[in-house]
């Protein structure tokens, strides 16, 4: 099987690396029709004017016919734009889609940059309708947000699957140990989704444990009062991630309480799992698709600090807790999310998808 990767999506972003990393990994030939747009600019959706002339040059050369031979097109994430294009390219063959988002429950639901009922969140809402409808088959990354995204384009559960996102194993890779001074890490985009406000009031309520922020974005305001045990670092390389997580006492997941947080495990969860640092994370539809509470991970009410700061004390507290929780949440992660596991799935729902189009 040959499969085109389509857009302008993020060449650098997990979900797109690691796809097409598992991809290959089970044997499925993959070449690249690739537009770059977001690549280099950390605030890739603020792009204004600027953005949008190069969104719209980089969709006129998508409508290229392709030179590659391939067999299915995959649009990769973030590619809502990108259906109109790849259904032309695809000609007769399907096309999969991988919005990782839905638009918008993002930028409306999510991230406020958009009053709900404005103009602006009616087109966002259409354009997700489009692409979804648009595709032969769109690959969720939780059965939680399947449901909602079958939801929002009306769409029949035969035209949806689920494939985790997991993380790229040739950058996180076992090798956490418990420190000599237990800290805890966050990793991730300063955005409501994530529940900063609920990890600087539990690094609050305990005070005798130091908290590291890794990240940027809208909340940064937040940070600017942030007591004495958090440290806040702006920006870490992707490639040194692994170094941060194998020092680290715990991995902090996401504590938000949007219906979007309620349907997603972060790529922040999975690179903990990989690199065997204990996980606290909020207990949602999505989380218990992959964890279970004092086995897998600690998983607290999302939006409760006293619950975050409990859980924090108490895996500072008890070492046996935290090596099991670390050993186990490998383990997890080998079964349900690792690459030839990933891979398998990728290619089983791409070879469905082919048997399907070519039945009579």
């Amino acid at each position: 099987m040959r499969v085109l990767y389509f857009g302008t999506y993020e060449q650098d972003y997990p979900r797109n690396a690691q796809v097409i990393s598992c991809l290959r990994r089970a044997g499925v030939e993959v070449v690249e029709r690739h537009v770059g747009v977001w690549e280099g600019r950390r605030r890739r959706w603020r792009a204004g004017f600027a953005g949008a002339i190069r969104l719209a040059a980089a969709e006129l050369r998508l409508l290229r016919r392709p030179r590659e031979n391939f067999d299915l097109v995959l649009v990769g994430y973030p590619g809502h734009l990108d259906l109109s294009a790849a259904r032309r390219a695809a000609g007769d063959r399907p096309v999969v889609f991988n919005p990782l988002v839905s638009l918008s429950d993002t930028f409306v639901a999510d991230r406020r940059r958009f009053r709900a009922g404005s103009p602006a969140a009616r087109l966002l809402a259409a354009i997700d309708r489009r692409a979804l409808r648009a595709s032969d088959l769109v690959v969720a990354d939780t059965q939680a947000n399947a449901r909602y995204l079958a939801a929002l384009a009306d769409l029949p559960p035969e035209r949806l699957d689920v494939c985790l996102v997991g993380a790229e194993e040739r950058v996180f890779k076992p090798g956490w140990a418990p420190p000599a001074r237990f800290s805890c890490l966050f990793v991730g985009k300063l955005i409501p989704l994530h529940g900063l406000e609920t990890i600087l009031a539990a690094a609050r309520q305990a005070p005798e444990l130091p908290f590291q922020i890794v990240g940027s974005g809208q909340l940064e305001p937040l940070l600017h009062d942030r007591p004495a045990n958090v440290e806040w670092v702006p920006w870490v390389e992707y490639e040194r991630l692994p170094d941060e997580l194998h020092r680290a006492g715990c991995a902090l997941g996401i504590f938000g309480t949007s219906g979007k947080a309620q349907r997603v495990i972060p790529n922040k969860a999975f690179h903990a799992l990989a690199c065997g640092t204990p996980l606290i994370t909020a207990d949602t539809p999505a989380a218990r698709e992959l964890l279970t509470h004092e086995q897998t991970a600690l998983l607290v009410p999302p939006g409760d600090p006293h619950a975050l700061a409990a859980a924090v004390r108490r895996l500072a507290a008890e070492p046996e807790l935290t090596r099991a929780l670390g050993a186990a949440g490998t383990q997890a992660f080998r079964e349900h999310a690792s690459e030839d596991v990933l891979g398998r799935r990728w290619r089983a729902l791409l070879e469905r998808t082919l048997s399907l189009r070519s039945a009579p």
